[in-house]
């Protein structure tokens, strides 16, 4: 038979939470990656993939809090371990692919898209490899049409994060780029879960094996929750991340060096009390000395 299937259990705290965490993930992982691009002199590698990890535990964070309100009212939901696990590792990965495409290669047309592709094909494997790890005493079922929709949703949302992460320099824009990022991947993935419906095959309980979603996710959750506060950190003492403009925003190469105290000039020798030297070291006029006009005394 046909089972009951609610994503919000909770009503709207799970979906609100959900989208934070994203918003949060996406915050961190854009003001990391403008950081590596402010300053040839910083370490790319690390800041990139601080930034590619902040954005993927912001994604699959998102997605197991979004979980949590998920249920089937006819049968109880379990989680394979592994596979949960295994789901953090591809939206890391995924999402760090993109991210040192666009870093290294820029933004140009060819790159974007093929890191936009490369990043939302990832994210949509996470989300169904995430499904994939749910054990119920039924069959899940997907409608087509609505899973090649939240795949489609998942490229335009990696590309046009990958964009802001490379073209966006202020803080305050890039705090608005991390927003709409957050509406675009829980839109995915509510988009995906409405292609969701599952075929129970009894009432009764069943032996399938796996953790609850109590004893697994939420414990399973607070490592990444954990690591997102650290970065948070970070990007908090650093003022090269926090400030949006100004002279921390031009990459060091192009600040102006400090000029040096001016040593004090040599007195001028003059031949005439009124010649006086050329250049920034002009002897001062006397009060009296004005200039006469032809025919003056």
């Amino acid at each position: 038979m046909e089972g009951t299937v609610d994503g919000f259990r909770y009503g709207a705290v799970t979906p609100v939470a959900a989208y934070v965490m994203a918003c949060l993930g996406g915050a961190l992982g854009l003001r990391c990656i403008v950081r590596s691009l402010l300053n040839a002199q910083s370490w790319k590698p690390g800041w990139l993939a601080l930034g590619a990890a902040s954005i993927g535990c912001g994604i699959w964070t998102m997605h197991f809090i979004a979980m949590i309100g998920f249920q089937v009212e006819e049968t109880r939901i379990r989680y394979d371990t592994g596979l949960t696990l295994l789901s953090l590792a591809v939206a890391i990965v995924v999402v760090g692919i993109g991210v040192f495409i666009v870093g290294y290669r820029g933004a140009g047309t060819a790159n974007l898209a093929f890191a936009g592709i490369v990043t939302g094909l990832g994210v949509a494997a996470m989300h169904y490899l995430g499904m994939y790890a749910m054990r119920l005493n039924g069959a899940i079922n997907y409608a087509p049409f609505t899973v090649a929709l939240s795949i489609v949703i998942a490229i335009v949302a990696a590309t046009a994060a990958l964009w802001a992460a490379v073209t966006i320099r202020g803080f305050l824009t890039s705090l608005g780029a991390s927003l709409v990022m957050g509406v675009a991947v829980s839109g995915m993935h509510y988009t995906a879960m409405a292609a969701v419906s599952v075929h129970v095959h009894g009432t009764t309980g069943g032996s399938w094996a796996g953790a609850s979603a109590s004893s697994l996710l939420l414990p399973m959750l607070v490592g990444p929750v954990i690591f997102l506060v650290l970065a948070g950190v970070v990007v908090m003492f650093d003022p090269l991340l926090v400030l949006g403009d100004g002279d921390w925003n031009r990459p060091t190469a192009r600040r102006k060096p400090a000029v040096p105290p001016a040593e004090e000039a040599p007195a001028p020798t003059h031949s005439s009390l009124f010649e006086t030297p050329a250049g920034p070291s002009r002897a001062r006029q006397h009060p009296y000395d004005t200039p006469q006009r032809a025919g003056e005394w």
